[in-house]
């Protein structure tokens, strides 16, 4: 009986030995490859080397930070040309309103004049005279009256309301003008709305030279 338990203690004792030799080679394996681990990530360089870069973590550095400068610079400038174009848009047409309320101060002065003189006519040649320089003043600015009347048809230049039927005036000739056309420095800002001259339906078409002498 002794003898078969000493037997089963150094079975034992054998295994736990087996046991501690495993876990120490697993230990010797794993501090191997920590000390490869740790001989791969350690380089040595030169004090130039290093030097060199620390510069170039410093030229970085400030690259960066000159890029995010010059980033906020251009989005601050950006917003500036938006505010002083917002600004020039709605103060563009202040010289030509104060050119304008000049005219509307000649209005109100022939008006008063009127009133007071109980004259028509003198209200009528104030109120031409104002028409006069009203022309002026646009002419001045590049507007120019679109000439209808008696004109070929132009579709780019006149807007067709209705037609007449005429033997009197030329086919596709302009007869009425019911609203002046105008061009602002060559371009037509509002075409003129006219009559158009068509020939009759019923009308007999011209008896040719031919015609005429077998006649």
């Amino acid at each position: 009986m002794s003898k078969h338990i000493d037997k089963k203690a150094k079975e034992k004792e054998d295994e736990n030995r087996a046991h501690d030799k495993d876990s120490l080679k697993k230990e010797q394996r794993l501090e191997e490859a920590e000390e490869l681990d740790k001989e791969k990530e350690v380089v040595t360089i030169s004090q130039e080397e290093y030097n060199m870069l620390k510069a170039k973590e410093k030229e970085a550095k400030e690259d960066k930070e000159r890029s995010l400068r010059f980033q906020a610079d251009f989005d601050n400038a950006r917003k500036r040309l938006e505010r002083d174009k917002l600004e020039f848009i709605k103060f563009a047409n202040e010289e030509i309103i104060l050119e304008i309320l000049a005219i509307v101060d000649d209005f109100d002065r022939a008006v008063a004049a009127g009133k007071s003189k109980h004259d028509f006519d003198v209200l009528y040649k104030g109120v031409e005279m104002i028409a006069k320089d009203l022309k002026e003043f646009l002419k001045q600015k590049g507007v120019q009256e679109i000439e209808a009347e008696g004109k070929l048809f132009n579709p780019h230049e006149h807007d067709a309301m209705m037609p007449e039927e005429t033997d009197k005036h030329p086919e596709d000739h302009v007869v009425e003008e019911f609203q002046k056309g105008y061009t602002l420095r060559g371009r037509v800002i509002r075409p003129a709305k006219v009559k158009v001259a068509k020939k009759p339906v019923n009308q007999k078409p011209e008896k040719t030279n031919d015609e005429n002498k077998e006649v």
